[in-house]
């Protein structure tokens, strides 16, 4: 929890929210509501329901609500996604209602202080190279390029950043 925000654990009923984020994404992100309208509001809910790495060992992607209105913004957590469990991949999406405010910023800022208190030493991020607003959330919170990229000329290259949260 933080000042404004409540990061929980998914319920059922987050299923057609979720859905909402991704029907707003941009045409080059990967995950998207498909032409024959696929993933669903019932896939999406057993994704929710049936998916152990929405909140497992540390791990997890958690949706983010205002504090003083119980409204669904997006989600922020820690995934293996392209990186590994003891140094997993931050990741946070918003709802464009959202964008603009800093919840992104103190969501992450939230995640990461829990990812300390687990004892990992770093932790990466992957953001496609046209994402400005992804790389201002990142820098906010001590992220740094790492010097590697992973090209895609279709939906833009990949910008690896990561932040050491404990010296080794």
């Amino acid at each position: 929890m933080t000042e404004r925000l409540r990061l929980r654990r998914w319920m059922p009923s987050d299923a057609e929210e979720y859905r909402g984020l991704w029907l707003e994404r941009d045409a080059r992100a990967l995950r998207r509501i498909d032409a024959e309208g696929r993933p669903t509001v019932e896939d999406m809910r057993g994704r929710l329901v049936d998916n152990p790495l929405m909140a497992d060992r540390g791990l997890g992607l958690l949706p983010i609500e205002l504090r003083d209105t119980g409204e669904f913004i997006g989600y922020c957590g820690l995934t293996v996604g392209q990186a590994s469990f003891d140094e997993p991949e931050i990741a946070y999406e918003l709802a464009r209602r959202a964008h603009g405010h800093g919840y992104a910023t103190e969501a992450a800022r939230a995640i990461v202080e829990a990812a300390t208190r687990t004892g990992r030493r770093r932790l990466w991020a992957t953001v496609r190279e046209w994402n400005a607003p992804s790389f201002r959330v990142l820098e906010k919170l001590g992220f740094h390029w790492s010097g590697r990229i992973t090209e895609d000329a279709e939906r833009g290259n990949t910008i690896w950043m990561t932040r050491v949260l404990q010296p080794r």
